[in-house]
């Protein structure tokens, strides 16, 4: 369907904003550097190298992140701009660092688990269940049990069968129909695995009354990493149509959940936040009254441009000095780096992610950020393990490099360290905090 865009403006916080979110009643913020991430990357390295001089340790070869608290924080004020009437549930499973959740929990998000551990998580952090979407279509057995022992009581649901789970073992779960939608235009379409056609509300919800169990709203899920905003559209009108079959029956459902997709501060072009924003608000405040609570499951909207990764090169295999031939002119240096896809960079496989790599520092100098005068040459990128899969780019252009060198990768928060594992005894990537909100 073809939809028209109304201008969508991102107004920067007001002091009175700026005043507000500074005291967040998160403390461990107190202790949170306030530095740009370029420093706080170069202040990381200057204390890298005087370990490797005063101990014979292998830190001074880590791979590590940089996070910036700060950019979380701007992207909740964008979100609160454009987009008020949906309130933010965090979906856990993209990035579960811990000070993440405590500083989005501190402003006074929800969230969206998908397991027990999520769920436990967030709880310990101090969420109240009732800030809490069980947003996992099919569950574990002794999952629903400890939802219900926690009393987080809002859980979706897609299929008969689960209806039955729920009815032996929460009878007094608020359930959320989740609905396919299409997310043929989505980087992971999610509706290969969840949600109920059209065709299916209808038996559904008569099982659901024939069970005496309680059917509050409706969810979709466009899919993560949505490539076209209308997507958001057409799963709105099919949200409405849910429910006036539901009134219909009986029902009075007081929830929509519009699900994820939404695109980070990451994406300049195309698809963007202000886009899908200036679609989604208006068709929901058109389609739904003001009756109904409305809330979404933003992931990479927050985190993927508040994390850099810094790679140390550690090999290097380079075709430079030999005969030149077609094939050697096509792939002249290969780099090796102690970050890779059994690790940080699991988001090429699983997230369908292009990774960019820059020359962080270079023959002990720290050109963050500089363009280099100088030629560029064919080359790959490749992680540590002695898997051949574990290539983070198979073409891209560099400046010659040795080892000892550091490359950097930008916005790496979303589907990168939660799923991260220590294939081969490397090590996960370290995260290190900063907070540029001002």
């Amino acid at each position: 369907m073809h939809v028209e865009l109304e201008p969508a403006i991102f107004q920067p916080p007001t002091i009175e904003d700026v005043e507000v979110l500074k005291s967040s009643p998160l403390p461990d913020m107190k202790e949170i550097p306030t530095h740009s991430v370029s420093t706080m990357i170069q202040e990381k390295l200057q204390d890298l190298t005087s370990q490797k001089l005063n101990s014979e340790n292998d830190h001074d070869e880590n791979a590590f992140f940089v996070a910036d608290l700060g950019e979380v924080i701007r992207q909740f004020v964008r979100w609160k701009t454009l987009l008020p009437r949906i309130e933010p549930f965090y979906a856990v499973k993209c990035n579960p660092d811990l000070m993440v959740v405590k500083l989005l929990a501190s402003l006074g998000l929800g969230f969206d688990c998908a397991s027990k551990q999520e769920i436990q998580q967030v709880l310990d952090v101090g969420v109240d269940p009732t800030r809490i979407i069980y947003a996992n279509p099919c569950k574990q057995t002794s999952f629903i049990r400890y939802a219900a022992q926690q009393n987080v009581s809002r859980m979706t649901f897609d299929n008969a069968e689960e209806l039955y789970k729920i009815k032996r073992l929460y009878p007094d779960a608020e359930l959320v129909l989740r609905i396919l939608t299409d997310d043929s235009m989505s980087l992971c379409q999610l509706g290969l695995k969840f949600g109920a056609p059209l065709h299916t509300v209808l038996p559904l919800l008569k099982l659901a009354q024939e069970l005496n169990l309680n059917v509050i709203g409706v969810s979709f899920h466009v899919g993560s990493g949505c490539l076209d905003e209308s997507a958001f559209a057409d799963a709105v009108i099919r949200a409405r149509k849910v429910f006036d079959q539901a009134s219909e029956m009986g029902f009075h459902f007081t929830l929509l959940d519009v699900g994820g997709g939404f695109p980070g501060a990451d994406v300049k072009d195309g698809i963007t936040f202000e886009k899908v924003a200036a679609i989604l608000g208006p068709l929901v405040d058109r389609w739904f009254p003001s009756s109904v609570r409305v809330i979404a499951e933003p992931g990479r909207y927050f985190v993927a441009s508040a994390f850099t990764v810094c790679t140390n090169i550690i090999g290097k295999r380079s075709s430079l000095s030999e005969p030149s031939t077609a094939e050697s002119d096509k792939q002249q240096v290969m780099y090796y780096v102690n970050d890779g896809m059994y690790g940080s960079f699991n988001c090429i496989l699983f997230d369908h992610q292009v990774v960019h790599p820059k020359v962080l520092l270079r023959s002990n100098a720290f050109v963050m950020g500089q363009d280099l005068p100088e030629s560029l040459f064919e080359s790959s990128v490749w992680g540590p393990t002695c898997d051949s899969i574990d290539c983070l780019n198979k073409s891209t252009l560099l400046p010659l490099l040795e080892p000892g060198d550091w490359l950097y990768y930008e916005n790496m928060g979303a589907y990168t360290i939660c799923a991260a594992s220590q294939f081969n005894g490397f090590k996960k990537s370290e995260v290190f905090y900063t907070n540029t909100f001002c």
